[in-house]
């Protein structure tokens, strides 16, 4: 058995080794090495060689014959060979030789072809570059020109688009490196530009301003024509009132408003041949650095850094353009450049408020009014409070008012100025009163006090057109003939209606009701009566060298003024067109100023009266130790009464009351200067001639009072004016001594009006008198008993005297 899993085993190995590659037959050898039957293998091995040499043999005994027939055709072959191989290397060498050329020619070919590739490998990859040099070459141009925000986002699309795709080249590296460093000078070169920006727009504000207040007021004037038209074809409204009153008041002189009020800032007026349409302030200002600056700061992440640099700049800019100049107040220049300065700051930021989003907010601009108001408002109170001119009062409320209006235009809020516009016309009623003071001195210092001479009825027509006169009866005297008052009359009523119309100027696109209008104007006029008149009239009256005659004719004038206070009234109701008879109107209070006056100048006449009588009477020389009266009255007296007669004849144009009453006063004051006369203490003595003569003068006096030199009065009622002193006269020259005594006190005593003290008092000069008179003649029996009987009646007086005071 074991011998034939051998001999199998052997068989196997042989099948392998014969069928395997040589270089695996290692691990088939081994394992017969390996095995017990090495030599049995080995004669198996050789055997199986033999049968494969048999094997050969027989093969090529088999094919001999044709491997013979091969090697014969084979030497046969090497012949043509060697023949072929002549002409192959014959050819060949004719190939090399006309091969050389194309081989210099392929070679120039390679060399194309690698120039070609380095070509295209240039074009690729500066096709790559080229967007970054060309981006490059734009950022600078961009830069050059001042375009940052193009420059900006150029620098962007360079960083994050351009530079990645150019691959990582030194000018690549060096760009990169330099991109932080553009976009901070970007952002410096843009901040400097605002800040240029930022001076310039403070420089041209007054421009910006004057070019909006311009706008404003073609608007305004626009608005004004479109509303006269109805007006006209209505023919009514307040505006065409006051058109019609200062085609009154063209026609007279001497008005305190110059020729230089202009009623109403006129844009027009000042630029006649100017048509071309007022440019809008965004067309005066290139905002383009703002908006640069904005979106460059907005881009690079820093725009609340920008918003609040640029507010705070404005803020500063603010407080310097409401820093009024010190002599602003001197001219309307003034106060025309500071608004303008105003104006410009805020329609700058009224433009960057609804042109950017968020650079400043509502609120801001709101805070930033706020507090240019109240500076506004604050430097026109102190500066217009040095201001001594109606004319440029009217003229910056007129510009005020402009001010208002454009800065409303742009939605800011204004009623505080119109609250000081309000305020303001207190200071221009002041203003007015002080001119009008002097118009009212000047006119009451010229005017001649005379009745005014019509020779014609053209003048006198010229007259009653500026003064209402009410006097049927003067109409009917023929020409020539006299007005009774003097011209300051239509003078000062001319004046009055001047006055009312320059409140109505001031009053004008106040935005006040036409009531508010006339109760201003209304206050403003009894201002203007009450006290300004008042006092020139009283002025007036109380000066040191005004006549009697000119005192008669401020009372005649003062009544005809009075009289014309009604026409003011419905002069004032014209032109506001509110009814004079409105319950809420406020009443003028003329008629009560002209009574004051009027009563005045009556005083003054009686005070004049007096006076010039006591001139009269320091010319009085008695000799009041006379024996005897002269029989005739005293040189003085006769010029007195003579004085008197021809003063009252010049009092037949006052009212009668007027006139009877200071020819009552002046007799009345004659009566007691005389009594004062004889009770002087410097007359220590009267003697009884001396009574006869001043008793002489009484008389002339009554019979001056008894001729009536004032028509009115009753019976002898002048004539009481001296019953004082008549009643005393008869008492010492009748020696009626008993009947006084024995009738004093009763209501039918015959010398009711003797006071004792006054009778004591000259008793006492008469018995000095008498004692004097008698040092020598003592011895007389009949002076003796005169000198008895006065002793006996002073005696009597006095216990008279002391019973009644008991």
């Amino acid at each position: 058995m074991a011998s034939v899993e051998t001999a199998a085993e052997h068989e196997r190995i042989l099948r392998e080794i014969e069928s395997t590659d040589t270089n695996c037959i290692g691990p088939t050898l081994r394992s017969v090495y390996d095995g017990q039957a090495h030599g049995l293998f080995m004669e198996k091995l050789d055997g199986r060689i033999r049968n494969h040499d048999r094997e050969i043999e027989k093969m090529c005994n088999h094919h001999f014959q044709g491997f013979v027939d091969s090697i014969t055709e084979l030497l046969k072959v090497r012949a043509e060979a060697q023949k072929l191989k002549s002409q192959v290397t014959e050819t060949n060498a004719k190939l090399q030789e006309d091969g050389k050329q194309m081989v210099g020619t392929m070679e120039e070919l390679k060399q194309c072809r690698v120039q070609q590739m380095n070509i295209a490998t240039t074009i690729e990859k500066l096709t790559r570059c080229l967007p970054v040099l060309q981006m490059y070459s734009k950022l600078q141009e961009q830069m050059k020109a001042k375009r940052y925000y193009p420059a900006l986002r150029t620098l962007e699309q360079l960083e994050q688009n351009c530079l990645p795709q150019a691959g990582e080249y030194r000018f690549c590296t060096i760009m990169a490196e330099n991109i932080h460093c553009l976009r901070e000078r970007i952002r410096d070169e843009s901040m400097s530009d605002l800040k240029d920006f930022l001076e310039s727009i403070r420089k041209h504000s007054d421009k910006i301003g004057e070019t909006a207040m311009k706008q404003a007021q073609q608007q305004r004037s626009m608005n004004s024509a479109g509303m006269q038209q109805p007006q006209q074809r209505g023919g009514s409204g307040r505006r065409a009132r006051k058109e019609m009153a200062i085609t009154e008041l063209e026609g007279q002189s001497g008005s305190p408003l110059s020729e230089q009020d202009s009623g109403i800032l006129d844009v027009e007026d000042e630029e006649e041949d100017e048509e071309d349409e007022v440019p809008g302030a965004q067309e005066l200002v290139d905002f383009s650095p703002v908006y640069r600056c904005l979106h460059i700061y907005t881009v690079l992440g820093a725009r609340d850094t920008f918003e609040n640099y640029y507010r705070k700049q404005r803020r500063k800019q603010a407080r310097l353009v409401l820093q009024p100049h010190s002599n602003m107040h001197e001219t309307l220049d003034g106060y025309r450049r500071y608004f303008n300065q105003i104006v410009g700051f805020f329609v700058v930021e009224d433009h960057v408020l609804h042109t950017t989003q968020g650079l400043v907010n509502r609120a801001y601009v709101e805070e930033l009014w706020e507090m240019a108001l109240s500076k506004t408002i604050a430097a026109l109170r102190t500066h217009s409070s040095y201001c001594t001119d109606p004319d440029l009062v009217l003229d910056l409320k007129n510009l005020i008012v402009l001010f208002a209006d454009t800065l409303q235009g742009y939605g800011f809020t204004v009623n505080q100025l119109f609250d000081m516009l309000l305020e303001m016309r207190e200071q221009y009623g002041e203003i007015l009163l002080k001119r009008w003071a002097l118009t009212f001195r000047q006119i009451l210092d010229q005017d001649n006090y005379s009745p005014i001479p019509v020779a014609s009825p053209e003048e006198y027509h010229s007259i009653t057109s500026h003064f209402p006169v009410q006097d049927p009866e003067l109409d009917k005297i023929p020409f020539p003939k006299k007005l009774p008052f003097s011209e300051f009359v239509p003078k000062v009523y001319c004046q009055l209606k001047e006055f009312i119309y320059a409140c109505l100027k001031y009053s004008e696109d106040l935005h006040l009701s036409s009531t508010e209008v006339d109760d201003m104007i209304r206050k403003s006029t009894n201002l203007l009566l009450t006290r300004t008149l008042s006092n020139c009239l009283q002025y007036a009256i109380k000066k040191k060298n005004v006549g009697l005659a000119e005192l008669v004719q401020i009372i005649i004038n003062t009544s005809h003024l009075e009289q014309s206070c009604q026409n003011l009234e419905e002069f004032i109701s014209y032109i506001t067109n509110v009814p004079h008879d409105n319950m809420n109107a406020t009443k003028l209070y003329g008629t009560s100023t002209f009574k004051d006056a009027r009563h005045a100048a009556e005083e003054e006449i009686y005070t004049k009266l007096n006076q010039k009588i006591d001139q009269f009477l320091q010319l009085a020389d008695y000799d009041w130790m006379a024996a005897q009266g002269a029989g005739q009255a005293s040189d003085y007296l006769s010029d007195l009464i003579a004085f008197l007669c021809s003063t009252f004849a010049v009092f037949t144009h006052l009212p009668g009351k007027v006139a009877q009453t200071a020819c009552m006063s002046a007799c009345k004051h004659l009566s007691t200067s005389l009594l004062q006369l004889l009770l002087e203490a410097d007359v220590r003595q009267v003697s009884m001639g001396a009574l006869q003569q001043f008793n002489v003068d009484v008389k002339e006096c009554e019979r001056f009072a008894r001729a009536g030199p004032v028509p009115g009065f009753q019976g002898d009622t002048l004539l009481l004016a001296f019953i004082d002193l008549r009643q005393l006269l008869d008492l010492f020259t009748q020696w009626d001594w008993s009947t006084y005594l024995a009738d004093y006190g009763r209501p039918t005593c015959k010398y009711l009006r003797v006071n004792p003290h006054t009778a004591l008092a000259l008793l006492e000069k008469m018995k000095d008198t008498s004692r004097k008179n008698n040092m020598f003649s003592q011895f007389r029996k009949n002076e003796r008993d005169k000198q008895k009987l006065i002793d006996t009646v002073v005696k009597q007086l006095r216990n008279l005297i002391s019973s009644h005071q008991s």
